[in-house]
């Protein structure tokens, strides 16, 4: 063993003062979504949007049961149909439903071919089609995409025998569908007089005079020169308006008065408690704003506004339709891993996304609309996921967070901290809540790019 000649470092160090940092936290992300989205103060914890009146008409998705190779329609959800709308009678639903058929689809094969008589209804189950028409002259049109819960061939209900396919739609991966016949249907009617009378109601109802977006139609003159009479008219609002009441989050933050009196040198303790606790309060704020069931992002926006992509994975041209179909998009929010793929598919075509910038930071854009990435998008067990895309602020007719400032005991805006007291052990309790929601104010503001492949 050699002789030491000095004092050694570690030695040193008992006389040393440690530099050191706060805590650190690895769960902290960007938090986009809080950032970007106004917030309105929200008096007595409730928002009402009030809305023109809108005709629904039963547009939804279907849901499925899946036990084995068996595959069937959950009867209550046959009437998303919208020619079932409004229907309650549950024997008549699973009569119907059980008169659903399996058939598999391959890769290619036509489900429904222009031209030819509507006589099934065409449920779909599992997998993804493609819906196309035929142009003015002869070309074929793209018409949109097709994938788990949708539906074909309603028409059957109300139409005459004679009513022809308007389009043709083929599997562009396997697919599962569930069929119902016109002879099943028929027979199915015959023995209910509820079903009949029903169905006779719809044919006979008139339709709404309405606009393009289902709203009641304010009627308008226009081109007239003379003293033509004019149409008086109203505009007719949502009798039943959608409230949104503020959601909570909290926790109780626990400190031993011990490490709060003697270990403040040189970071308060409690303090850095606090701060952390924040942050993962915040954290799960975004998380509800994007997947509460009750006000969340992702099972609040309209059916409409949802669509697939056209080959699995994002491309420029999902992204073109999901901008396209609403004024004014803010900013598309997706999984970083999303992001990776559509800048794959983009490398793939030779496109080379744009930069912006947000808040002095460089992020990605298409179409000058900033791609912002959050982890709270989830992703499926299958690997596919969501992109949302946000017009924002109530000017715009867009998205709004809701929150209330001024609480008791305020730490920061919509978020307060409140003395719970000691206990007999001598532990220092604080509970740290936080009051938030979203609103869509119409549905336009809000889109979603569903069954997002991220990698095959």
């Amino acid at each position: 063993m050699s002789n030491q000649l000095s004092l050694s470092t570690a030695a040193a160090r008992q006389l040393a003062t440690t530099t050191k940092s706060v805590p650190q936290m690895q769960g902290v992300t960007p938090r986009w979504l809080l950032r970007r989205l106004p917030w309105v103060e929200t008096t007595g914890a409730t928002y009402r949007v009030n809305r023109r009146t809108t005709f629904a008409v039963g547009d939804g998705r279907l849901s499925f049961t899946i036990t084995g190779s068996d595959v069937q329609v959950i009867p209550a959800e046959l009437t998303e149909l919208p020619p079932l709308h409004g229907f309650d009678d549950p024997d008549v639903l699973q009569a119907l439903a059980g008169r659903f058929r399996r058939e598999d689809v391959e890769p290619g094969q036509v489900i429904t071919e222009f031209g030819s008589r509507v006589d099934e209804v065409v449920l779909i189950a599992h997998g993804r089609a493609t819906k196309s028409g035929v142009g003015p002259y002869g070309a074929g049109t793209d018409l949109g995409t097709l994938a788990d819960g949708d539906y074909l061939g309603t028409e059957l209900f109300t139409e005459p025998p004679e009513h022809l396919w308007e389009y043709t739609t083929r599997a562009s991966t396997s697919c599962i569908v569930l069929k119902l016949s016109r002879n099943e249907f028929s027979e199915l009617v015959d023995r209910s007089e509820r079903l009949r009378t029903h169905l006779e109601d719809v044919r006979s109802r008139p339709r709404p005079a309405q606009n393009k977006s289902g709203e009641a139609a304010i009627d308008v003159a226009s081109g007239h020169a003379g003293e033509d009479d004019l149409p008086g008219t109203y505009v007719d609002y949502d009798p039943a308006p959608r409230e949104y009441e503020l959601s909570v989050a909290q926790t109780v933050l626990r400190v031993r008065t011990r490490v709060a009196d003697l270990y403040n040198d040189p970071m308060d303790q409690t303090e850095q408690q606090l701060r952390l606790t924040i942050e993962a309060l915040r954290e799960r704020q975004e998380h509800e704003l994007i997947n509460n069931r009750e006000f969340g992002l992702l099972h609040n926006a309209d059916y409409q506004q949802r669509i697939y992509t056209r080959t699995g994975p994002p491309t420029p041209d999902d992204f073109d339709e999901l901008l396209t179909r609403r004024r004014k998009p803010r900013l598309l929010l997706a999984h970083p891993r999303a992001i990776a793929a559509f800048g794959r598919e983009c490398t793939r075509r030779k496109v080379y996304p744009e930069t912006t910038s947000i808040d002095g930071k460089t992020v990605q854009a298409w179409r000058g609309v900033p791609l912002l990435p959050s982890d709270k998008i989830p992703i499926t067990s299958n690997n596919t996921t969501s992109v949302l895309v946000l017009r924002t602020g109530a000017d715009d007719e867009g998205v709004i967070g809701l929150h209330q400032t001024g609480l008791p005991d305020e730490y920061e805006p919509g978020l307060n901290v409140r003395f719970l007291g000691i206990s007999e052990k001598a532990i220092i309790s604080y509970l740290v809540s936080t009051y938030y929601s979203v609103a869509v104010l119409v549905p336009d503001a809000l889109g979603v790019l569903e069954n997002v492949e991220l990698g095959r």
